[in-house]
């Protein structure tokens, strides 16, 4: 990776600090085992104590971490629900969707209810939403969350997770659906791989996009 999106990454991650409660957590875990490092010296006890509360600190903010990315993989949907993370469901009948002239499937969609034009993206991990369409749709986002980076044409954003309620494409309809609330991305919104990877299936006949709900996973 070049050195400029090294440090683009690194100032974006530095500047969404203050705005996740996690990321607080996790500075404030880093700083109190330093501090206790210090400690060690003069007051071994106290130091060592500060030492062992960061790093059982430190573990638990990591499990928190792979929990929400293993919530985009439906492989982990078995432990998910119990763990209190809402589970993701995807129902309904086949769903056919046109190759647009900019050779790009589209498809129109209701995100809780209020209509918004997404892009079909294989090579995206996450369903992602532009601010506004995020804002009219009354999404927020999940509280002690950790940001994701995301890469756009402008360069790496930082991008805070939330749950859509109700997302109704065609004769398909996905409830408690992970989705990225990305800035700096137009007006475009995506929908990514964690809602066709718990599809039946899914795949391309000359200029039409199939998506058919059902169990297990989707393959072009």
């Amino acid at each position: 990776m070049a050195l400029p999106s090294i440090w683009q990454e690194l100032t974006a991650a530095i500047a969404e600090i203050p705005h996740s409660a996690l990321l607080v957590a996790t500075v404030l875990a880093v700083a109190t085992g330093v501090a206790g490092a210090m400690l060690r010296r003069t007051l071994p006890y106290a130091g060592g104590m500060m030492r062992v509360g960061s790093t059982f600190s430190l573990a638990a903010i990591l499990v928190l971490v792979v929990l929400q990315v293993a919530h985009f993989d439906p492989r982990f949907e078995m432990a998910i629900p119990e763990l209190g993370l809402p589970e993701q469901t995807v129902a309904g009948g086949e769903t056919r969707i046109p190759l647009a002239p900019d050779g790009h499937f589209w498809v129109r969609a209701e995100v809780n209810g209020v209509p918004a034009a997404f892009l079909v993206d294989t090579g995206a991990t996450i369903t992602t939403l532009n601010t506004d369409t995020a804002a009219a749709a009354g999404l927020e986002p999940r509280r002690g969350g950790m940001p994701i980076v995301m890469q756009t044409a402008n360069g790496p954003v930082q991008a805070q997770v939330a749950t859509i309620d109700d997302l109704q494409l065609g004769n398909i309809s996905a409830s408690g659906l992970d989705a990225a609330i990305a800035p700096n991305i137009g007006r475009t919104n995506v929908l990514g791989m964690n809602l066709l990877r718990r599809l039946g299936s899914w795949r391309v006949e000359g200029d039409t996009m199939i998506l058919v709900p059902g169990t297990g996973e989707g393959a072009e």
